[in-house]
């Protein structure tokens, strides 16, 4: 009978709905499994001359309930979320480090200070200048000590770059291992998909997506293409594209990603390489934590540099010119490992003031050098001529000179400068002796008691142009000053041969006075000499109690000697918090905002493809329902049966 063939139709539909809600309940919480339902077509029904009359249900397939749209909204709310949740874990760590109370720089910078200050008042002490030799050490160790932290998360950078690539390499084996599979499960069964297999290949691209910005295309055999970045192929069909973790060809210290084929590693941009975790790293290092080192790099080498400046211009407890108490980075210039030719570019600093705390990239085109800024991109041409002479970069605080090597360089060849990236971690301190530090003015000015006239003569000091080092200009002869009469005056060199070193008869002006620069001193004479009054400006012997130059070094704790001379060494370590501060309060605010995205767009791709517990158990009650009125109908089906076999 017909009714049978209806009822064992309809048994099997809802014996297969029940399956399906069954495994919907199974994989509630299995991670990417997308909610599955059978789809019901009516069997053809049978003409019976009375009308047509129903031949039952069959279950055409099994469809998983998945949004294609949806799911790309995941993907790219998913990858942006892991690069900006991996960046400010990162800047965190920096901006913790920076900002200690404790242990960073400012109370360093301060104590330093406090002992120069109590040399100053007591220069002849000497365990005030031991204080000061202590305090010089804990500056220097503190500023090595916060490059040695920055540098420790420049290296776990590496490492995590690494196991980025190493992930992004599995992943990409597994979705084209998946490929594979499901081309040849649709070529065996062409009006049936593999949803397990799709739910599979679905979920390693979102895990894909937390490692690097993904893009896919579905082809018409069921395989699916994936991209990286900037549309760089990954994956097409069963063939994958290795990555390959290598170090950087113009700074061995950092790690690059590029393409590992047969052998062959090809560089890629990277700054193609955005989104996800890897994007995060690469964006991290490039934005926040090499700034943060070349900066507080910056800082350090206009530390050394000014204050060994005044150190120099000053004399010691033993009468000596003082010599530089620190020791100063230079900056770094790596050649890229590619280059063909091997000249040799080398960088000096001709003032700290004008530091940026950029990188630069040196490139050769074959004809001219063209100097990029990292930070700007802002570009200066220059010929092979001007470098071997020596070129100052205008701006940048830094003169390169380019030495040929015994291979000319050609086209392409290329160096990267760093001139600020060693100054935290290559300081040192060069004085131990507590007696070397410069406390006294080289230098002293006098008037003898017999001068007749009210004329006073000014504190001699180095004069602010005067080349380092004093030994090398005369600065501690015995000068005279004479009057010849009360508006005019000579100035001479006493020591052997004895010279005149000013215009003779020089004007003066009691009204307004005089200054007068020689011999790299300069000083100031005011009021009404008289005829025959000298005055005298003769090195300074036996000044223990004389802290002028003291003075002037505690002066440069709130003088504005860096950024072109628009900031104090305090005021550029501050604008350096600032800045990595403002960094991670952004990253703080749009990774808040990012990850409020996700949820929204997840729980929306949820709705379509995750799996409802309250839902699977209203179905399981109308399929378990549906199962029980088929067998009814068998029941009955059989029951007429019965009923005509027992007919006489």
């Amino acid at each position: 009978m017909a009714i049978f063939g209806i009822s064992v139709s309809a048994l099997n539909a809802a014996q297969a709905g029940l399956a399906t809600t069954s495994n919907n309940i199974a994989n509630a919480n299995t991670p990417g499994y997308s909610r599955e339902q059978i789809v019901q077509t009516q069997m053809l029904p049978q003409n019976t001359g009375s009308g047509f009359i129903g031949q039952g249900v069959s279950v055409a397939t099994v469809q998983r309930q998945y949004d294609q749209f949806l799911s790309a909204q995941v993907l790219a709310a998913q990858t942006q979320s892991s690069n900006l949740n991996t960046q400010l874990g990162l800047s965190q760590q920096v901006s913790n480090l920076l900002g200690d109370s404790s242990g960073g720089l400012t109370p360093t910078l301060q104590d330093f200070f406090t002992a120069v200050n109590g040399v100053s008042n007591a220069p002849q002490s000497v365990p005030a200048r031991q204080a000061m030799i202590g305090s010089a050490q804990t500056l220097v160790s503190r500023f090595q000590s916060l490059s040695q932290n920055l540098n420790q998360i420049r290296d776990g950078l590496n490492s995590q770059i690494s196991n980025s690539v190493t992930q992004i390499n599995s992943y990409a084996n597994q979705i084209a291992t998946l490929n594979e599979q499901i081309v040849q499960a649709q070529a065996n069964n062409p009006n049936q998909q593999p949803n397990a297999l799709l739910d599979q290949r679905d979920q390693l691209v979102n895990q894909l997506s937390q490692q690097i910005r993904v893009s896919t295309i579905k082809q018409s055999d069921g395989s699916m293409n994936v991209y990286i970045g900037n549309g760089q192929s990954l994956v097409l069909g069963n063939q994958t594209t290795t990555l390959q973790a290598i170090a950087s060809p113009t700074d061995p210290t950092a790690l690059q990603v590029a393409y590992a084929n047969n052998g062959t590693v090809i560089p890629i941009q990277q700054s193609s390489l955005q989104g996800g975790s890897l994007g995060g790293y690469l964006s991290f290092r490039q934005t926040v934590l090499d700034p943060a080192v070349n900066a507080l790099g910056r800082i350090a080498m206009g530390f050394v540099d000014t204050f060994n400046q005044q150190q120099q211009k000053g004399t010691d407890l033993n009468g000596a010119l003082g010599a530089s108490m620190f020791t100063s980075a230079v900056p770094r210039v790596t050649p890229s490992s590619s280059n063909v030719g091997n000249g040799v570019l080398a960088a000096t600093v001709n003032s700290t003031s004008a530091l940026t705390g950029h990188d630069y990239s040196v490139q050769f085109d074959g004809t001219n050098y063209t100097v990029y800024d990292t930070t700007t991109n802002a570009a200066q041409s220059f010929t092979p001529a001007q470098l071997a002479a020596g070129q100052t970069l205008p701006g940048t605080g830094i003169t390169l000179q380019l030495t040929a090597g015994s291979v000319a360089n050609v086209a392409g060849d290329s160096f990267l400068v760093r001139p600020t990236a060693d100054g935290a971690s290559n300081i040192a301190l060069n004085i131990t002796d507590p007696t070397k530090i410069a406390a006294s003015a080289p230098i002293a000015s006098n008037a003898p008691t017999t001068n007749l006239g009210t004329g006073t003569i000014a504190p001699a000091s180095v004069a602010a142009t005067t080349p380092l080092p004093l030994s090398a200009v005369p600065l501690q002869d015995n000068v005279t000053i004479t009057f010849i009469d009360a508006t005019h005056f000579t100035v001479t060199d006493n020591t052997a041969p004895s010279t005149l070193v000013g215009a003779p008869g020089t004007l003066y002006n009691p009204a307004v006075g005089a200054t007068l620069s020689f011999n790299g001193w300069t000083t100031q004479i005011s009021g009404a000499p008289s005829a025959g009054d000298t005055f005298s400006v003769t090195q300074n012997t036996n000044a223990t109690a004389d802290g002028s130059n003291m003075l002037k070094m505690a002066a440069l704790q709130t003088t504005n000697t860096l950024v072109n001379g628009t900031t104090s060494y305090q005021g550029a370590y501050a604008q350096l918090i600032a800045q990595v501060g403002t960094q991670t309060n952004q990253l703080t605010t749009t990774s808040q905002a990012q990850t409020s995205l996700l949820t929204q767009v997840t729980n929306s791709q949820q709705a379509v493809s995750g799996v409802n517990l309250d839902e699977e158990a209203a179905n399981l009650l109308r399929y378990q329902q549906a199962y029980q009125a088929a067998g009814k109908a068998m029941q009955i089906a059989n029951t007429m049966f019965d009923t005509i076999l027992n007919l006489k």
